[in-house]
């Protein structure tokens, strides 16, 4: 979409398909360049002006026709299609996806493999809390995780309300191989505020890098 005309993603905005499967067909190209695996098909805002509820079944009803598409579409390229939930409680209070329980409902009348839930733990927190629990029941569906501190949203190891080493233990324990992006705020330079990650190794009895030391 159009950020200039208030736009955060199609896929869920009736009348706008067109512009979604435009959207699409650049997202592959860029993905298949880059060797990016994986797209997030965002679903996009409520009208502005528009009842919540009273647009809910069309916008539901356009994101799920959308979804089919794209994973298809992306089924062909060998790509997964992600939908993240934002929160609508301080973030963007007009984003139409905005709860794991939704986006799982919405997954499971999709129906395709090739789409993946992308699991950004601080929306989980704002919205429902309750992060291991949501965990393990949707672990089957989780194609990528996000973190960021609640509620300063920034780096994990800053002060807030998640203890982000059990959570990398609990993805660890439940079997989760893929990346964990950090998509925060640095409270300062970028590289200095990756020392969480350094201490977090060392913890865990590893190199920086996240190689085993008896191994070396």
């Amino acid at each position: 979409g159009d950020p200039r005309d208030g736009e955060l993603g199609l896929a869920a905005v009736p009348g706008r398909q067109e512009a979604f499967r435009q959207g699409l067909e650049a997202a592959v190209c860029y993905g298949r360049t880059l060797r990016c695996p994986r797209i997030h098909l965002m679903a996009g805002r409520v009208p502005l002006g528009a009842d919540r509820a009273a647009v809910a079944g069309e916008m539901e009803t356009t994101f799920i026709e959308n979804l089919r598409y794209a994973a298809d579409l992306l089924a062909q390229e060998d790509m997964i299609g992600l939908v993240e939930p934002i929160n609508s409680r301080i973030t963007d209070p007009r984003y139409f996806l905005n709860t794991p329980h939704q986006a799982a409902a919405i997954l499971e009348k999709v129906g395709r493999p090739s789409l993946k839930l992308q699991l950004d733990l601080f929306h989980c927190q704002i919205m429902d809390g309750n992060l291991s629990s949501n965990l393990e029941k949707y672990f089957p569906l989780i194609g990528h995780i996000q973190i960021a501190q609640v509620p300063g949203r920034h780096e994990p190891d800053s002060p807030g309300e998640l203890n982000y080493n059990y959570i990398f233990e609990l993805l660890e324990s439940l079997g989760y191989s893929g990346y964990v992006g950090c998509e925060y705020a640095p409270k300062e330079d970028t590289l200095e505020g990756l020392g969480w990650l350094r201490s977090y190794w060392e913890s865990r009895g590893l190199q920086h890098g996240g190689t085993s030391k008896a191994a070396e």
